[in-house]
C-alpha cells in the first residue's frame, strides 16, 4: 500500500525578508551611491592611518624627512625659473614674477602630485584589496589626504616667498581657503576617475608624465597668461581659458598677488572653479563607485 507524503505549508519569513531583518545584503552587491558614501566615513579612521602610514614609508628613510615635502616644490620653482625666467626671459610683463612663478609651480604641483600617485591606488594594492574588504574609494582618498598635507607645508613656504617678495597682506588672502578645499575636491575626484581607469588601462600609468607636462604649459605655470591672449583667439583662447587647473592657479594668484593679469574676472574664474569641482569631483565620485565590485579582480 502505498505511503501518502504530507507536506505541510510554511507561512513565515522568507529568507529574504529574513535577511533584510538582520540587515544582511545579498553576496557582491553594489551598495547604493548614499551607502557607500556612509561606508566611507565610518572608514574615515583607516583612511587617516592610512595616509600617515604612506607618508612615513615614503619618507621614513630619508635624512631630511618631511622636509622634502617643502624643498621638492622650491627646487622645481628655481629650476624653472632659470630656464624660463632667465634664460628664456618669460618674465616680461609680470611686475613680481618670483611670486608668481612659485604659485604657479605648487598648486599645479598639488594636482599633479595626486594624479602620479592615484593612476595607481588600485594596481599598486591589490594584496590590500584582496585581504580586506572595505570602500575601495579609501584609497584614492588617502592619497588625496597625504598630498593635502603636504600642501598645507607647502603653503607656508609659498607664503614666505610672496612677503619676502613685497606682496602686502591684505584680505583677499582669505580667499586661499576656499580656493584650496576646492582644488582638494577636484583633485579627489580626478584621484579616483584615474585610479579606475588605471585598473584597467595598466599602460596609463606611463603616459600620465607626459600628459601632465602637456598641462603645465597650458596652465600658465612658467609664463605669463597673456602668452595666451596675444597668441589664441576664438575658441581656442576659450578651451585654453576653460583649464581647470590654469583657474585654481589664476584665483590663488588673484588672492596672494596685487597688480597681476589674470585669465578672467574673478567671478567668472570662481563661477569656473566650482563648476569644474562639482563635475570633476561628484563626477568622478560616481564614476569610482560603480566600478567598486571589479576592483581586485582577474
Amino acid at each position: 500500500m502505498a505511503q501518502t507524503t504530507v507536506v505541510e505549508s510554511y507561512s513565515g519569513p522568507t529568507p529574504k525578508e529574513l535577511a533584510r531583518k538582520h540587515g544582511l545584503g545579498a553576496a557582491g552587491r553594489l551598495p547604493s551611491l548614499p551607502e557607500y558614501t556612509r561606508q566611507i566615513w565610518s572608514y574615515r579612521h583607516f583612511i587617516w592611518e592610512f595616509a600617515s602610514a604612506k607618508v612615513s614609508a615614503a619618507l621614513g628613510n630619508t635624512r631630511l624627512g618631511m622636509i622634502w615635502q617643502v624643498l621638492t616644490p622650491l627646487f622645481n620653482a628655481a629650476v624653472y625659473y632659470v630656464i624660463f625666467g632667465v634664460l628664456l626671459n618669460t618674465q616680461r610683463g609680470v611686475d613680481n614674477f618670483i611670486p608668481y612663478l612659485c604659485t604657479g609651480v605648487f598648486i599645479f604641483g598639488y594636482t599633479q602630485s595626486v594624479v602620479q600617485a592615484g593612476v595607481t591606488a588600485i594596481s599598486g594594492n591589490l594584496g590590500l584589496i584582496r585581504a580586506l574588504h572595505f570602500p575601495r574609494a579609501s584609497l584614492p582618498l588617502s592619497i588625496t589626504l597625504v598630498e593635502a598635507r603636504n600642501m598645507i607645508a607647502s603653503m607656508a613656504v609659498l607664503i614666505a616667498i610672496v612677503l619676502f617678495k613685497g606682496e602686502p597682506l591684505t584680505w583677499e588672502w582669505l580667499l586661499l581657503v576656499p580656493a584650496l578645499l576646492l582644488q582638494t575636491v577636484f583633485n579627489a575626484g580626478f584621484a579616483m576617475l584615474v585610479a579606475r581607469l588605471g585598473s584597467k588601462l595598466h599602460d596609463l600609468r606611463q603616459l600620465v608624465p607626459f600628459i601632465m607636462r602637456v598641462w603645465m604649459y597650458g596652465s600658465a605655470v612658467l609664463y605669463p597668461v597673456t602668452q595666451f591672449t596675444e597668441h589664441l583667439h576664438g575658441w581656442k583662447l576659450a578651451v585654453v581659458q576653460a583649464n581647470p587647473l590654469l583657474i585654481f592657479i589664476e584665483l590663488m594668484r588673484h588672492a596672494l598677488m596685487e597688480n597681476v593679469t589674470l585669465a578672467g574676472p574673478p567671478m567668472l574664474l570662481w563661477t569656473q572653479a566650482v563648476a569644474w569641482t562639482l563635475v570633476i569631483g561628484l563626477g568622478g565620485y560616481a564614476y569610482f563607485w560603480r566600478g567598486e565590485k571589479g576592483y581586485g579582480r582577474g
